[in-house]
């Protein structure tokens, strides 16, 4: 079977929202005002085209510890199922990813010593990492996520149906 598109995955620890606070903002107050059913409607439908399911959000986390455990993940070679299993915790089971006890929980399901994954997070070691992150995505004006840049020109931001990668990846043959 002939490959239709080139595919290169690199995954990037982006702090979407530094501004968070550690304990997180509840969704209702980050987005007074809003209703949010038909985006969640959205996102539902698009999570089910590719077998996501999205649950009932109400805590907008600060990721920044789950982002530096992933950049210890990273390290270890566990990155892929650590990504997997914090993305689930979070948005499919609704867990706050902020939180050090769910962040060493899904370490241990990742395959990483729940301990030494504390350790890397408290101790500041990815601090660096995460702030070049920030500075790169400044860069190139990332204003959601996930992002996907398709031969270093082309955008695709947030939960796009797959047509919509279709239609692009179609332009750039």
């Amino acid at each position: 079977m002939k490959k239709e598109y080139e595919i290169e995955d690199t995954w990037v620890s982006y702090e979407l929202h530094p501004e968070t606070p550690p304990a997180g903002v509840l969704v209702s107050e980050r987005f007074k005002g809003y209703d949010l059913s038909s985006f969640y409607e959205q996102l539902r439908a698009r999570g089910l085209e590719v077998g996501v399911v999205f649950g009932n959000r109400t805590l907008l986390s600060n990721s920044r510890s789950a982002l530096m455990a992933a950049e210890f993940a990273r390290d270890l070679g566990r990155y892929d199922a650590f990504h997997e299993n914090i993305f689930h915790a979070y948005f499919t089971e609704g867990l706050d990813i902020g939180n050090l006890d769910v962040i060493a929980a899904v370490a241990g399901k990742s395959g990483l010593n729940e301990k030494e994954t504390r350790s890397a997070v408290l101790d500041g070691r990815y601090q660096s990492r995460l702030n070049e992150a920030g500075k790169e995505g400044q860069l190139i004006n990332l204003t959601g996520v996930p992002l996907f840049i398709i031969e270093n020109k082309y955008k695709i931001v947030g939960a796009q149906p797959i047509e919509a990668f279709r239609n692009l990846l179609d332009k750039t043959k």
